[in-house]
């Protein structure tokens, strides 16, 4: 235990913590871990791979996606805003790259190689882009030299475009929601709000016509005759399986049917093997973190801390939302990941800069840094 006495870096960073949301986030990791044991041997043996393949390559992102937490954590938020700024660069130059050079999988350009290493660069896109749209918003509303809503309004087309063009309509619904939330939360008009929810629609409305993946979905969700609904089908099938306690760890059948069973549709794979009651659990630890993250935002007296971690919980929270929701047949399949659960390396290092800048943003701080930040 670190003493209060203690003036180190450490001790000052373990007692300006929120040490309530670094336990839940563990949680989340290690009840991945257990999770993946039960969802991802059945796809690697379809894939000739070795058992626990899935299994041991979450382990070893798990000591870079803790050390990038930890690291980004103790960030000042000028070097938030700097690490910001740099990751979307970065991250929308390969976005357009892998646009370019990426390879085709399952109709979308939405991976680049690096050194051997697959990488999906629009999941760290996301985090980078809240902060610098909450930086954009909260200057704007303090500075009357500083054009900040219109570079907050330019950003979001200059992210969402490329996407669209991959295309990866789940991530351009997920990042303009959230952009619609700082919106509203930065105070502006309802009219201006009124708007943006009609040209969402408008939005919604031109993929479901000109994107024939996106039809397809949706015609699948509304009718399940017009299509292939293997998967939700068999997903939904777990929970009646499974029931309130589950059939036990490893007794699970349909995961040895489901091709997603280790990304998209682990809910369902816990939820056979596990029963619905540690679904439950689940479901409120994400809750905890997304209430909890929201009051810390409430009460802080900074705009752009208040903004930016607004913004990035509620991108955590409707990421989960979105994944669990498809599982139970709410939603149109979107491909978008449980945070810290599904398998995924470059979801798991996004996550882990993006809950580093949460926890980084809400740190017990001195006024005169609060000040210095304009420096």
């Amino acid at each position: 235990m670190v003493s209060r006495a203690e003036r180190s870096p450490l001790g000052d960073w373990w007692w300006t913590v929120d040490r309530t949301l670094l336990a839940a986030l563990a949680a989340l990791m290690v009840a991945g871990l257990v999770f993946l044991m039960a969802g991802g041997p059945p796809v690697a043996e379809r894939l000739n791979l070795s058992t626990f393949h899935f299994v041991s390559r979450q382990a070893l992102f798990l000591a870079p996606t803790i050390a990038i937490l930890i690291f980004v954590s103790f960030l000042s938020l000028r070097h938030i805003r700097r690490l910001a700024l740099a990751v979307y660069a970065v991250g929308m130059a390969l976005v357009l790259l892998a646009f370019q050079f990426g390879p085709e999988i399952k109709g979308a350009h939405r991976w680049i190689m690096l050194a051997g290493i697959g990488i999906q660069p629009s999941e760290f896109v996301k985090p980078a882009f809240v902060v610098i749209a909450a930086w954009a918003f909260s200057e704007g509303a303090k500075r009357k030299d500083m054009p900040g809503a219109l570079l907050a309004f330019l950003i979001l087309p200059a992210t969402i475009i490329p996407l669209v063009m991959q295309p990866d309509f789940g991530q351009t619904m997920l990042i303009t929601i959230v952009w619609c939330g700082l919106f509203f939360v930065a105070g502006l008009h309802w009219f201006w709000v009124a708007g943006l929810g009609g040209a969402g629609m408008l939005g919604i409305v031109a993929a479901y016509e000109f994107l024939p993946h996106v039809r397809s979905r949706f015609e699948r969700f509304l009718d399940k005759s017009s299509g292939d609904t293997f998967q939700v089908d068999t997903a939904m099938e777990s929970f009646a399986r499974g029931g309130w306690l589950g059939r036990g760890p490893g007794e699970g059948t349909v995961k040895r049917i489901l091709p997603d069973a280790h990304t998209d549709f682990i809910f369902s794979v816990t939820a056979e093997e596990f029963g619905i009651v540690v679904c439950m659990a689940v479901l409120v630890i994400f809750a905890f973190i997304v209430l909890r993250g929201l009051s810390l935002a409430r009460k802080n007296e900074d705009t752009f801390c208040r903004l930016a971690t607004t913004g990035l919980i509620l991108m955590f929270g409707l990421q989960a939302c979105i994944n669990m929701m498809v599982n139970v047949h709410l939603m149109p399949a979107k491909g978008m990941t449980l945070p810290f659960i599904s398998y995924g390396g470059s979801s798991l290092l996004s996550l882990a800069l993006g809950m580093g800048f949460l926890i980084a943003l809400t740190r017990k701080r001195p006024r005169a840094e609060m000040m210095d930040r304009f420096n």
